[in-house]
């Protein structure tokens, strides 16, 4: 059984001078715009299933473990893998503020704690469970990842595959929060009602989505609103009144006010492991 871990927001501060010793005491990755330390990974080249989208933040690579978030992105980005295809991972998400210099987000206090990830869904249809974990798995292997901070957020498609993830591996205890925007969690929440709220949960949708009804974000959230056997560590619903599919461009980008980063960053599973 997952317990309850909760940590503070916290501010990364470096002071980076010019000099040959500094650079050699501190290591890792050193400031500048985002873009410079985002790359494209196509499939084949360090996952065999996959191709991915990298951001590794200032300081990665100086020894120490980070946080890793992962998004997975609508099914219109959908594509093999291949380095033209991945570019339409630029059109949303973290992956669009990272490649346009505008990350961290100067209003979060946890924009540059994350190691990101974005990996591109081969074919038809939204992330399956099974690839997600084998994502997440590889991921925390390859990468320097404190295991304890490992989130999940995805739009629309996205979105349905991190609740279908919960859904299907609730106990593995591989994730410490999740931000699934324009979903649907109904599956989720009729396979594991109450337990949903082992895992810190903030789900966003437009009450006007013609796309993915708001019921697959009212459904879960409601039910957890209602739980006391055991009660949710933190279980959030924001609902835009009026907007419809696009319920992410407002998240991401923090203009309606809700600072996702520093609220993922506030949550640790001390009881994560990869066995």
């Amino acid at each position: 059984m997952r317990k309850i871990g909760i940590i503070l927001p916290f501010i990364i501060v470096l002071s980076i001078s010019c000099g040959e010793n500094e650079e050699q005491l501190t290591g890792g990755l050193k400031e500048g715009p985002s873009s410079e330390r985002m790359t494209k990974v196509a499939i084949g080249t360090q996952n065999a299933e996959v191709g991915y989208w990298e951001y590794l933040p200032v300081g990665y690579g100086n020894g120490r473990k980070w946080p890793l978030l992962i998004f997975f992105h609508g099914v219109g980005e959908n594509g093999d893998g291949t380095g033209e295809s991945l570019d339409k991972l630029l059109n949303n998400g973290p992956p669009r503020h990272i490649s346009r210099d505008e990350w961290p987000i100067e209003s979060s206090d946890a924009g540059d704690a994350f190691v990101v990830l974005s990996p591109q869904k081969n074919g038809g249809g939204c992330p399956s469970p099974s690839d997600t974990k084998a994502f997440i798995e590889w991921a925390a292997t390859n990468y320097e990842i404190d295991i304890a901070r490992i989130y999940l957020t995805g739009l629309s498609c996205g979105g349905i595959g991190v609740w279908n993830y919960i859904g299907q591996y609730l106990d593995d205890d591989l994730v410490a929060a999740i931000v699934p925007i324009a979903g649907n969690g109904s599956g989720a929440w009729s396979k594991n009602g109450c337990d949903l709220g082992m895992l810190p949960i903030w789900a966003f949708h437009g009450d006007a989505d013609g796309t993915v009804n708001v019921g697959g974000t009212n459904t879960p959230m409601n039910g957890l609103a209602g739980c006391t056997d055991p009660s949710p560590i933190d279980a959030e619903k924001t609902i835009y009144p009026g907007v419809g599919h696009n319920s992410w461009s407002r998240t991401y980008d923090l203009s309606a006010g809700h600072d996702i980063y520093t609220w993922l960053m506030s949550h640790t599973n001390p009881d994560a492991n990869l066995d």
